[in-house]
């Protein structure tokens, strides 16, 4: 949160403004609309249909009534959503309420509806009647159900002509058992499982019979299922269709099928997803026509698409303020589906202009007197060319290698340089879930006020320092495994993703920094409700990291502890994209930095230099507060999406614990729970996300470091930590409503936040 007393009131106009405009447009949606009632025009004749209040079914006891209902045309007048019920209860517009009218011909085809669900879950004998009801605001629907007795299976035999299927998967494909109801849709939804199975091994041609003999008087009934799975498909030759430019050759090799290999439906979902990631290819399918033949000829059909890209764009964030970025990739380079990529990326355009006004975040250190905050304000950049290597030894592989260069900031906490290269060996397991084990060796700088060293490092002596922030090299050993199998890559609906990497640095990598971390993320979409649709979304992390005892050693530091860690490879929390209640990196451990001018107002020299001065007695906007990261940590978010009008709004609860010791975690983290709300709103480039957290109101003991005279040298100056801590509540003199809005944070971003 912003520091001094005059930006955080701009933050607090900005975010109430916000709030404003968002109750309005919650207003405008409760309101009714007249334009778009759904009556038609008094005078024409026609009487209106009464609305249809309540669908109800009288007699149901094997099926639901949630799912009778979505069966039948009929259905109630009913509230677009949970969250609009309030509204609902106050007004009837069409933009919040769902109208439906009865129209009395639909009941009897939905009387045949009922009747033929029963009957295919085998209640053959089933009866249903229809009744219309008066309603205080228009009328009841209920149907009257007679289920009547189950058939039930007698008997169930399944013989295959070639054992394929062992008895445990005919097993689970759900056929119906001995004893249980005779459900045709149950052996529908079987026979087609059974298919695929066969399918999945190869077996294109297998033919699957099921033969049910119904005895109506015994209400029994006798199943029979032949799987007769014939001969294995192979390739026998590849026909592309559709190529001009992009060599035969090249397309086969992207193929996960050789010629007299076997033909598998996984292995075609694979190929056709390698011509589509190739991004050689507008359109791109692979099937197998029928042939009676077990020797197939395979039919690749393709529309190319240019083998050259080239994109420039930019735009703004709360947290990297102006961006430029320009691309160019070349998807057929040298041939043979070979992929180059060059990047160059501009960031933090403007930061001295925007830093701390409006929605910005305050990217700067706010460390003591002397600190030079240039670094912070200048742009940040990254320049990178990648060459991939498709199938490489085997067409599931992909190599790959890269030389990079960049300038990045960690807001408030250090700036960056590095140069490198890495390279990585990319196994494909399955679609969207690669397994990659790479190398990257950096050289690298970091550019901090001496404070930062002296807390996170315990290194306070300005000769090590300097050690700190010269050149390092920077080399871990990673191994990544990700699994995406969700349906959008920015605003996600339906499916999940997990993502797992692990690092080692050590002598041997050739690393100064030397370490071992690891780092967990899963989320998953769950959609309901609707149309249009609703999305529950949840997500968890864990990460932890340890440093190794001899980096001191390689950082040629004589005085260090152990707990030297790169701050690019610690743990941080509070942003766009973890808990939104805190600004970035500001939810976690931190420190309180103040000048030694404004001790010096209420202490003596003395008490600086011997540590005993009580930071309490300073002013509380003399503090500054600095995230220092931690080792350790456990984040967790759930949120609710819900469509109104053309916009998404979301309710959202972000949490976090940010420590150190593991044996310890919970009683030593620093953590927060934030609830927040917010909009999403459609454009070209992803939906553009507003979202407003809540932090908890908290006054934590935070120790504080400044600075003293240096015993030696009186010039000089050295870092100290004050015995006792500090109790930090910056909104404490700030009045009622200005300690309401000083916990809102606002954030603003291009797709969701996880």
């Amino acid at each position: 949160m912003p520091e001094t007393n005059v930006s955080r009131r701009s933050d607090l106009r900005v975010t109430s403004a916000f709030l404003a405009a968002l109750l309005w447009a919650l207003a405008w949606a409760a309101a009714p609309l007249d334009a778009q009632s759904a009556d038609p025009p008094r005078g024409t004749g026609t009487a209106t249909p009464p609305l249809v209040q309540e669908v109800s079914f009288v007699g149901t006891d094997e099926l639901s009534d949630s799912a009778l209902l979505n069966l039948v045309a009929t259905q109630p007048t009913r509230c677009r959503g949970l969250l609009l019920i309030p509204f609902c209860l106050f007004s009837d517009g069409d933009v919040i309420t769902e109208r439906h009218r009865l129209e009395e011909e639909e009941l009897p085809r939905d009387e045949l509806r009922l009747r033929v669900v029963y009957f295919r879950e085998g209640f053959r004998e089933t009866t249903v009647d229809s009744e219309v009801r008066d309603h205080s605001e228009g009328v009841e629907v209920r149907f009257h159900l007679v289920e009547g007795p189950p058939t039930l299976v007698e008997s169930l035999e399944v013989r295959q002509t070639l054992e394929v299927l062992s008895a445990n998967e005919v097993e689970a494909v759900g056929l119906p058992r001995e004893g249980e109801r005779l459900s045709l849709n149950a052996l529908a939804r079987a026979t087609e499982a059974l298919h695929e199975a066969m399918e999945e091994r190869g077996y294109l041609d297998a033919s699957i019979r099921d033969t049910t003999i119904v005895s109506p008087e015994a209400r029994r009934a006798s199943v029979e299922v032949v799987i007769d799975p014939g001969a294995r498909a192979t390739v026998r030759e590849f026909q592309i269709v559709g190529n001009e430019q992009v060599r035969e050759e090249t397309i086969t090799l992207a193929l996960h099928l050789e010629e007299e290999g076997v033909i598998t439906r996984p292995l075609l979902r694979q190929s056709r997803s390698a011509l589509y990631e190739s991004n050689l290819f507008y359109e791109a399918d692979v099937t197998v026509p029928e042939q009676a033949d077990s020797a197939k000829v395979v039919t690749v059909r393709v529309r190319e698409a240019p083998p050259r890209l080239s994109r420039i764009g930019g735009g703004f964030s709360t947290l990297e303020f102006g961006q430029l970025e320009a691309r160019f990739s070349h998807y057929n380079w040298l041939g043979a589906g070979r992929r180059l990529d060059l990047r160059a990326s501009v960031g933090n355009l403007l930061a001295s202009q925007l830093t701390d006004r409006l929605f910005f975040r305050d990217i700067l250190p706010g460390e003591l007197a002397g600190v030079a905050e240039g670094p912070f304000r200048r742009p940040t950049w990254q320049l990178s060319a990648d060459f991939q290597q498709p199938a490489f030894r085997a067409v599931e592989n992909t190599l790959a290698f890269g030389i990079f260069s960049n300038r990045r900031v960690i807001p408030g906490v250090s700036v960056d340089r590095g140069f490198g290269s890495e390279v990585s060996l990319i196994r494909r397991l399955a679609f969207r879930v690669p397994l990659s084990l790479s190398y990257r060796f950096e050289v690298t700088a970091v550019e901090a006020g001496d404070v930062y060293f002296c807390v996170s490092f315990g290194i306070c002596q300005l000769s090590s320092i300097e050690a700190l922030r010269g050149r390092n090299t920077l080399s871990p050993v990673s191994l990544s495994f990700h699994a995406d199998r969700s349906d959008h890559a920015l605003a996600p609906t339906t499916g999940h993703r997990i993502r797992v990497d692990l690092e080692h640095a050590s002598g041997p990598t050739l690393s100064d920094f030397r370490y071992h971390r690891a780092d967990a993320a899963a989320s998953y979409y769950l959609p309901f409700a609707g149309p249009p649709q609703h999305v529950l979304a949840a997500r968890v992390r864990a990460g932890w990291v340890r440093p190794m005892e001899s980096t001191a050693n390689a950082l040629d530091l004589e005085e260090a502890g152990t707990a030297l860690l790169h701050p690019r490879k610690r743990f941080f929390a509070g942003g766009a994209r973890s808990v939104r209640g805190y600004a970035e990196n500001q939810l976690g451990p931190r420190i309180l930095t103040v000048p030694r001018d404004e001790l010096l107002e209420v202490c003596g020299q003395e008490e600086i230099a011997d540590r005993t001065c009580d930071p309490a007695l300073a002013p509380i906007d003399a503090f500054a507060p600095r995230p220092v990261g931690g080792t350790s940590i456990l984040e967790g978010n759930v949120e609710y999406r819900f469509p109104v009008g053309d916009a998404t709004l979301a309710l959202f609860v972000d949490g976090a614990l940010l420590g150190g010791r593991l044996g310890a975690f919970v009683q030593d983290a620093t953590g927060a729970i934030t609830p927040g709300l917010g909009a999403r709103f459609a454009s070209p480039a992803g939906p553009i996300r507003i979202d407003l957290g809540i932090s908890p109101r908290t006054a934590p003991n935070l120790p504080v470091v400044t600075e003293a005279e240096a015993p030696d040298d009186p010039a000089q100056r050295e870092l100290v930590q004050l015995e006792q801590r500090r109790q930090f509540d910056p909104l404490r003199d700030e009045g009622t409503l200005g300690r309401i809005l000083g916990r809102l944070t606002l954030h603003f971003s291009i797709g969701e936040a996880f």
